[in-house]
């Protein structure tokens, strides 16, 4: 099992995030040191379309692949990976974890080695926090009984019709997949969905193309940084940790 970290230099919210220092280490290389230390991961591969990037995770000891500028999402740079390094499955750590937890990367893992008809697998925790719960840059996800994803939204999903509470089914969707290699390449292949463009997340062109997704339970939720709010956040629980 190898985990890719997906990491391009022209973010649109917060471009070049990937060299964001929090607490004095960029970014991208405190998420490659989280993802090292799972147990299920025999391989840690940054994929990136920037010699910066792929610089700093060099001479932190770290592992980096050049790969295309032109792809439109980090399932398709994770897939070119792939065509070059063979594993059973890929774990796609988005480069904005900058403490994702090695227990929730063994967590994702754990079903996919259980359960050989998962084909893809993602992580999501309760949403209890207001603002998350109305923030667009927070990905929610609804799922049947069976826990595979009926939708991924930027809206609050499910909406209560009857209350403005939080639903207590509200999830937050952490933006950590696993694949199988054959499903993964398949994937890659399939042109960008209408609910794709339109929400501008690309696990739902596996939804629009009748695929699915197994949502696994987060056993220890991290920050995901997609705004300078969240990047501030990030340096003051390093800081904090630190002190």
């Amino acid at each position: 099992m190898i985990a890719v970290i997906p990491a391009r230099y022209g973010s649109t919210r917060l471009p070049a995030k990937a060299l964001a220092e929090i607490d004095g280490v960029p970014m991208i290389v405190r998420v490659w040191r989280q993802a090292s230390r799972a147990r299920s991961i025999e391989r840690t591969i940054v994929a990136t379309d920037d010699e910066r990037i792929a610089a700093v995770v060099r001479d932190a000891g770290g592992e980096a692949m050049m790969t295309s500028r032109d792809h439109q999402s980090g399932t398709d740079r994770i897939a070119e990976v792939a065509r070059e390094i063979r594993a059973d499955v890929y774990v796609n750590v988005q480069g904005d974890l900058p403490f994702i937890d090695p227990a929730d990367l063994d967590a994702l893992a754990a079903p996919m080695r259980a359960d050989s008809a998962i084909a893809m697998a993602t992580l999501a925790t309760p949403i209890v926090d207001q603002h998350e719960w109305t923030n667009p840059s927070v990905v929610k996800v609804v799922h049947g009984v069976n826990g595979d994803a009926l939708y991924f939204s930027r809206s609050s999903i499910p909406c209560p019709r009857d209350s403005q509470g939080i639903p207590p089914v509200a999830l937050r969707h952490i933006g950590v997949y696993a694949y199988r290699r054959d499903f993964l390449l398949k994937f890659a292949s399939l042109p960008q969905g209408v609910l794709e463009r339109i929400e501008k997340l690309e696990q739902l062109r596996a939804l629009e193309n009748g695929y699915t997704i197994r949502v696994v339970p987060s056993v220890a939720p991290s920050l995901e940084i997609d705004t300078a709010e969240d990047l501030a956040k990030a340096r003051a629980q390093a800081s904090s940790v630190r002190s």
